[in-house]
This record gives structure tokens, sequence and C-alpha cells, in this order.
């Protein structure tokens, strides 16, 4: 098949028997915005995208289809952040390698993430301090297509415009960025494109 030219991410007639078609494209450091209302279909889109749900189409990593690469490896390279992420053990260390820790510091400040934090309990963490962990997690894997739902919903306007800060030292540093969000101002700062999600179907917004 030919592959999409000089894009960092290339979606293709996406779709499954729930939602889509959908087709998208990003270079490298381009952020493309989805808004819509609640059950419209955008988490649905993200993890399509992952390959965490059933879907046909095509879709492209660096002129790389994704078939060419193991499920996860794949997730790897265009990581999924849920808006309520998953945690398996019982402290925030345990989730991240243990040679990145100095990483991961100084990353948790730019979070405003106090350091000790890190060794906290994971039930000790208040949700939005859950939120910023499950995005420097997926920071320290250092994909080059990151998929966002919701990154600062449960943040107050402090923490938001870190966790902004941080999304763009990783635009600047050519990561393609895919983020959902209910917040509209967020999404006319940070998109280089803008779509809104209805009905399972993505337009230009």
């Amino acid at each position: 098949m030919e592959h999409p030219g000089s894009a960092r991410l290339s979606i293709r007639s996406l779709q499954s028997p729930l939602a889509g078609p959908f087709s998208l494209e990003l270079t490298p450091g381009a952020c493309a915005a989805i808004t819509g209302p609640s059950g419209s279909g955008k988490s649905l889109f993200l993890r399509m995208i992952a390959d965490l749900d059933p879907n046909t189409g095509e879709v492209w990593l660096d002129a790389r289809e994704r078939a060419d690469f193991t499920p996860p490896d794949w997730r790897r390279q265009a990581t999924y952040v849920a808006a309520e992420a998953g945690w398996w053990a019982e402290t925030v260390a345990d989730h991240l390698p243990a040679t990145r820790k100095e990483e991961a510091r100084d990353l948790a400040a730019e979070l405003g993430l106090a350091p000790d934090l890190l060794d906290a309990a994971i039930a000790r963490l208040s949700t939005g301090e859950k939120q910023r962990f499950a995005l420097l997690r997926a920071l320290l894997l250092g994909p080059p297509v990151l998929l966002l739902d919701e990154p600062t919903g449960a943040l107050d306007q402090v923490s938001v415009g870190r966790v902004e800060q941080v999304m763009r030292a990783r635009l600047a540093e050519g990561v393609a960025l895919v983020m959902v969000t209910h917040d509209d101002a967020l999404a006319l700062r940070l998109g280089d494109q803008h779509y809104r999600m209805n009905e399972r179907k993505l337009a230009p917004a």
C-alpha cells in the first residue's frame, strides 16, 4: 500500500460497527483537538487508533503501517492515556521504570507534582494527581504519538497550565498529539486542527 508521505500519523477509513469511518493526518509537532458531547464517540476513536477496540482501516506511523507492529509495540508508539487510567500495583513507583527515576522526578515537578508522591501509595493520590501521573507514565515511554483522553478534566487552572506547558514542549520535539477535551479554550490554544465529534462521526470544527 502507498504510504502517506511526511505524515507522522495518518488515519484512513478507520471504522468499526460502532463508529466512523475516520480519516485524519498529522505532521510531526501537530495537535488535533477533538471536542463534542459525552457519548459521541471521542474516547472510542482514540481507542481505535491505539488498536484497543476492534476496527478496520489503515493507520500509519512515520510511513510504517500499524499492521507491521506487534500490538504491544504499537501501543508504546501511539500511547493512549485514558481519562481514568488503570493502576495495577500499590505505589506510583511500581508503575515506572526503576532506571528512569530522576527523569520521573523532573517531569513530576514540571507537572506540579510533589517529588515524594513518586513513592506514595496510589490510594493516597487525588483524582488530579492520578491523572497527571498517568500522563507522566506515558511520557516516560517517549512515544512519537500521544492519544490523550480528557488530560485536564480533573485539574485546577494552575495544573492545566502546567500540563499544557509540558504538552507544548513535546509538540516542539515533534510528537503528534490527538487530544479529546471538553475544554474548548484548551482545544483552541493547543490544537492546530480542530474537530467535533457528533454521533460517532468526525467533522472539522
